[in-house]
């Protein structure tokens, strides 16, 4: 076997025990048994420190070394590998592993503190997952930009300065239109009723086979807070009920359907490899946003849900599909990211970076998180936040380490609206399709200028090539204003 041979069954291997892992942690969400988290902490530990081992082998190093590609697959793999072990030989393996006990716990425990709105129960926790982080932090930095190299971890090649700096041009525009909005004549009625979990469940399923999720490699369960996990023939979803919020459900799974789709879409041949995954954070979320709002929330899409919806729950309380469509996007001052609207959605985020930056440098302490939160959505959102499952308790990601990876969202969203711009041009006919519940061209068309690609090109590249333009925030916020300004008439 040729060097490079050797290194490709090596990561082949590794990545199917990463996929062993990876379920565990869907198991952990969906099914485990509460009382078993300090085990499952254990086992995450232990398969953690086998992988940890794996992509720290000095013999990578030798075959990276020696290894010449065959073709431009093995390009892509090289370049996968090259990074992964330089960020891996610089965090010691103990670490590693605790890391993945620490944040195996800390979900139960956040959870925990989460349904009794109890913060004083997750500090202990959350403060031994930062002082983890800050550690790995500083194993893995260059230049003492801690944050961005935990942010290299979910957006390769793209730092927390074009980060802030893009949210300091999006920002003026979006308060301008929250102010726009809030301040029209015109305010649509919101949904209100009580909507059956069973009726909610079946539709969900419905719209999931929509969106081109495939249920013969994959599944949709329960969770406290919705995800997706899993690639290639195995990747499952899941979502949350509320009675009385129906949208709640319905858009999450969606939402959780672009991530899937993106997984299910990848070629192949990319399996068990690094490439077998999408280019980014970014590049996932801006699945998973398209997926949620360009399509689900569009005027044409929720004629069509407002039928099924009248199908399965009876009379709505609303008159027609306008007034639905209406209540579909309504803009309030929520307290919970992910039922947000559009227009507030990445304000949402980018209060999450600043605060997780200051956590990060150090500049704010795990104690002071709940005070500093509460004063910064005052501030940006006018409302006091009134219980701690409105306020730090309601996202699970710092609970379980994932720090860096918020501002990925926004930056799917301006991915979004870049996509949109691009195949709106190439399907002109897609709002005739979608009101039909017809998602097959849309989806292809993502399908086959982004998700098939897997990791093979760079995050940038990848919408690059599928747009046919470099990314800017631009086309996002054009339809934003478009979109709101048509429905709230100003």
């Amino acid at each position: 076997m040729t060097a490079y041979e050797k290194l490709a069954a090596h990561e082949h291997e590794t990545w199917a025990l990463a996929q062993v892992m990876g379920r565990l942690g869907w198991d952990q969400e969906t099914m485990m048994p509460r009382g078993a988290a300090a085990q499952r902490g254990e086992e995450m530990a232990a398969l953690e420190s086998v992988l940890h081992a794996r992509r720290s082998d000095p013999k990578l190093g030798e075959w990276l070394e020696a290894a010449k590609a065959p073709d431009a697959k093995g390009e892509a793999l090289l370049r996968h590998a090259r990074r992964s072990y330089a960020r891996t030989t610089k965090v010691p393996a103990a670490l590693a592993a605790e890391l993945a006990r620490v944040t195996s716990v800390a979900q139960g425990v956040w959870a925990e503190a989460r349904a009794k709105d109890d913060v004083a129960h997750f500090l202990p926790t959350l403060e031994r997952v930062i002082a983890l982080r800050r550690e790995e932090a500083s194993a893995l930095a260059t230049d003492g930009a801690l944050y961005d190299a935990l942010l290299d971890d979910y957006e390769p090649g793209t730092s927390s300065a074009e980060i802030g700096a893009m949210f300091d041009r999006m920002r003026p525009r979006l308060v301008a239109l929250v102010d726009k909005v809030l301040g029209a004549e015109t305010q649509p009625a919101a949904l209100s009723g009580s909507f059956n979990a069973e009726g909610q469940m079946r539709l969900s399923r419905k719209l999931a086979e929509i969106t081109g999720y495939d249920f013969s490699r994959g599944r949709l369960d329960l969770a406290v807070h919705p995800f997706s996990s899993g690639s290639g023939s195995d990747v499952r979803i899941t979502t949350r009920v509320a009675e009385g919020d129906p949208f709640n459900c319905f858009y999450s799974t969606i939402h959780e359907c672009g991530h899937a789709c993106y997984e299910q879409g990848i070629a192949p041949e990319f399996a068990f490899s690094p490439l077998g995954e999408g280019a980014s954070m970014g590049v996932h979320e801006s699945q998973s946003r398209i997926y949620e709002n360009q399509f689900g929330r569009s005027r044409a899409f929720s004629g069509y849900l407002f039928e099924q919806m009248r199908g399965e729950f009876g009379d709505l309380g609303i008159g027609d599909a306008q007034a639905f469509y209406g209540a579909v996007n309504r803009v309030n001052t929520g307290y919970i990211r992910t039922e947000a609207d559009e227009v507030h959605y990445n304000l949402h985020i980018m209060m999450r970076f600043d605060l997780e930056r200051a956590l990060i440098a150090g500049d704010l302490e795990a104690g002071d998180l709940e005070a500093a939160w509460n004063t910064r959505f005052l501030k940006d959102f006018g409302v006091a936040v009134d219980k701690p499952s409105n306020g730090m308790l309601q996202d699970v990601h710092w609970s379980v380490g994932l720090f860096g990876y918020f501002p990925t969202y926004a930056l799917g969203n301006v991915y979004a609206g870049c996509l949109m711009q691009a195949l709106r041009g190439d399907l002109p006919d897609l709002d005739a399709q979608l009101a039909t519940g017809e998602w097959s061209a849309a989806t292809g068309w993502l399908r086959e200028k982004v998700q098939v690609h897997g990791g093979l090109m760079e995050p940038r590249e990848t919408i690059t090539q599928a747009c046919g333009f470099e990314p800017s925030e631009a086309p996002l916020l054009e339809y934003l204003e478009a979109k709101f300004g048509e429905i709230y008439r100003v």
